[in-house]
């Protein structure tokens, strides 16, 4: 007989909590309005104009061709970047590529909605992500006059896709396995594979993984070619008896994931759990490369439930990959029906795609796909699926378990054991994944309540100060909101200490959110009578002073930081230029100290020579900035100085003219730049 029941304390161990999650997808800054558009069955799949398409560049004549098809699942903002945060200087941001920069802000976020500092994680924290090809990436690497300034190594690793995993590792100081991973449109629910894995085999403690796909953040549309894979109208109907293929669509989806028995023991905010999951390759069972396969999807399914000591039939959803292609929804159907044959009879699971309501994310589809399963257990509601209509008559799913969810309504809880869900990806190249997914645990006693307390807030600048003021008002009037002592925990544990800082002081989460809201608007309110002993705390708090904190709260989820980063742009092929500017101090007339800190302001992107006043680090400056600067200084202007002149602190404008001074050649710089240049 299948095992119904919740985690237990005999499998206990094989459970994955989900306890954290951010993510912006199309239509859809954060995981609140994702939520949202879902149970409104909205598409956000953009139509775009000829204006908005000819203002970022797209070629008149492909545009105006009647194979065109101007729809695009859009990522706002996506050129946008808080570079000061994670310590890039402007010429490292803007040469950083957006599915980095989108990573690094996502896994922060993830952190914090799992009430967790991003900079202080737990030990043995592991990431595993993967993301797509990029234009700008491809414009980076081929454009010499960014290697000229920058390195062609450092271009490399400020660009190229395999890094994605080691930038969020070094960016946050986490110090357990670091794996980019790449299996095409199943990378990131794999990656999420491999991090459950990774927490079983005792890899790491706690993992982030995920994916993001920004192919370019211009405005484009597709062409649309006969008996290809995408859609000839800008829309994505999976399942769907119109259905004629996909919509690209772009955006960036990050979970954290403990053991349940360990996130359990900490207070962590669990929103789901996994119960079990598989992966497995279509290998030459295939008419093509391209095409999936039955039999290995199938396998996948089963396999994960397997895992997990249950029985496909356990489910009562099923977040499928659903590319609304003709072979691709047919072999899909064709496979789950296989592997769920044993609910057929007994009850109708649910079925739907989350690419009709965003498009086809490419490498973080899958994640999408398990963010809204997430939050569709969390809220016992099924979302729909954008636009459905009568199922595909070939698809014969009136004779499979399977009914396609075309309207928002309750997701009852079963008769034994909790709400389960499946969640498949697959990637051409054949590999498939599934997710088996269950309702969190009860939490562990009521909202715990202690009277007045502080609210301690920091940012970066004051606006951000003031925009996290505003969330957190927002948050503590929504229904459900978590309870002022809890919510005052996670403040001091679960977030960074920045420089800009304010605390506020209530006796209930009413006058609380009152208290911020005039924080958020600049003003200061009036603090409740007897909190001597919290307005002192607070007090301490603005001077950067440590003081003991009684242990009264648990982490819950709150408002993450409000990036307000400006754009940083991206590289487009058009930009790429063959012939580079003329090299720092080449004309006749010019100084080698004025050459000197022009290359240091260039190198560095400091705004002028007026910020040579700062040390080398302080400015931004690296190993690899610094060898490329022995470099560029050796072969542009004859000059040898040793590599750990920039490890010294001295100032930018002190280095520049100990650089003018330096005469000896340094022999052992060679073979240093001789390794670099041949890695």
């Amino acid at each position: 007989m299948t095992d119904t029941t919740a985690a237990t304390p005999e499998n206990l161990d094989s459970a994955i909590a989900v306890i954290g999650m951010s993510g912006r997808f199309p239509g859809a800054p954060d995981l609140g309005t994702y939520w949202s558009n879902l149970v409104a069955g909205t598409c956000s799949i953009t139509d775009l104009t000829e204006e908005e398409l000819l203002a970022d560049g797209a070629d008149p004549d492909e545009i105006r061709g009647r194979d065109y098809v101007p729809a695009k699942g859009v990522l706002a903002d996506a050129d946008r970047f808080d570079a000061a945060l994670f310590g890039f200087h402007r010429t490292e941001a803007a040469a950083l590529d957006p599915q980095h920069r989108l990573l690094l802000e996502t896994a922060w976020s993830a952190l914090e909605d799992a009430g967790r500092d991003p900079l202080d994680a737990p030990r043995r924290t592991g990431v595993y992500v993967g993301g797509g090809v990029t234009e700008h990436m491809l414009a980076a690497q081929t454009d010499p006059k960014l290697a000229a300034q920058l390195g062609a190594l450092q271009v490399r690793i400020l660009t190229d896709r395999e890094f994605l995993a080691p930038w969020i590792s070094y960016r946050l100081g986490l110090d357990g396995p670091s794996l980019t991973v790449q299996t095409a449109c199943s990378t990131s629910l794999t990656a999420i594979h491999l991090a459950v894995q990774a927490l079983l085999l005792g890899d790491c403690d706690t993992a982030l993984a995920g994916g993001v796909a920004v192919d370019t953040v211009r405005r484009r549309g597709y062409v649309h070619y006969q008996g290809g894979i995408f859609s000839p109208d800008g829309r994505c109907r999976p399942f769907d008896e119109r259905s004629g293929g996909t919509v690209p669509g772009n955006g960036v989806g990050v979970v954290v994931l403990r053991r349940l028995a360990d996130a359990l023991a900490d207070g962590d905010p669990v929103r789901a759990v996994i119960r079990g999951s598989a992966v497995t390759n279509d290998g030459a069972a295939r008419v093509g490369f391209t095409a999936p396969g039955v039999d290995q999807q199938t396998a996948a399914i089963v396999e994960a439930w397997t895992a997990a000591g249950l029985d496909p039939a356990d489910a009562q959803y099923l977040e499928a990959h659903g590319t609304a292609t003709e072979l691709g929804d047919r072999i899909e159907a064709s496979a789950a029906s296989a592997a769920f044959k044993s609910a057929l009879g007994t009850r109708s699971v649910g079925l739907g795609s989350v690419k009709a309501n965003i498009g086809h994310l490419d490498a973080a589809a899958g994640v999408a796909g398990f963010i809204k399963t997430v939050l569709m257990l969390e809220h016992a509601t099924l979302a729909p699926t954008a636009g459905a209509g009568r199922p595909h008559p070939e698809l014969a799913l009136d004779e499979s378990p399977f009914h396609v969810v075309d309207r928002a309504g309750p997701w009852p809880e079963p008769e034994s054991g909790p709400r389960r869900a499946g969640i498949s990806s697959v990637g051409i190249g054949g590999t498939n994944v599934h997710v088996a997914l269950e309702q969190a645990p009860p939490h562990p006693g009521p909202p715990r309540t202690s009277g007045p307390e502080v609210l301690l807030l920091s940012a970066r600048t004051g606006d951000a100060l003031r925009a996290l003021a505003g969330r957190l008002a927002a948050a503590l009037r929504s229904p459900g909101a978590p309870s002022l002592a809890d919510t005052a925990h996670t403040l001091r544990f679960g977030r960074t200490p920045f420089a800009e800082r304010a605390y506020v002081l209530a006796a209930d989460r009413a006058e609380a959110s009152d208290r911020l809201a005039e924080l958020a608007e600049g003003r200061a309110g009036s603090a409740p009578a007897g909190a001597d002993d919290l307005r002192a705390i607070g007090e301490a708090w603005l001077r950067d002073e440590r003081l003991p904190w009684p242990d009264r709260g648990r982490r819950v989820s709150l408002p993450t930081y409000p990036f307000a980063g400006e754009s940083y742009g991206a590289f487009g092929l058009e930009t790429v230029r063959a012939d580079p500017e003329p090299e720092p101090g080449s004309a006749p007339d010019a100084g080698l100290d004025p050459a000197v800190r022009a290359l240091l302001v260039e190198t560095l992107g400091l705004e002028s020579a007026d910020d040579l006043g700062m040390t080398y680090f302080a400015a931004g400056g690296d190993s690899l900035a610094a060898v490329h600067l022995v470099g560029c200084l050796r072969d542009d202007f004859g000059v040898d100085v040793p590599l750990t002149l920039f490890l010294e602190e001295l100032t930018l404008d002190e280095l520049a003219r100990r650089i003018v001074e330096a005469q000896a050649p340094d022999d052992s710089l060679d073979a240093l730049l001789s390794e670099f240049e041949g890695a």
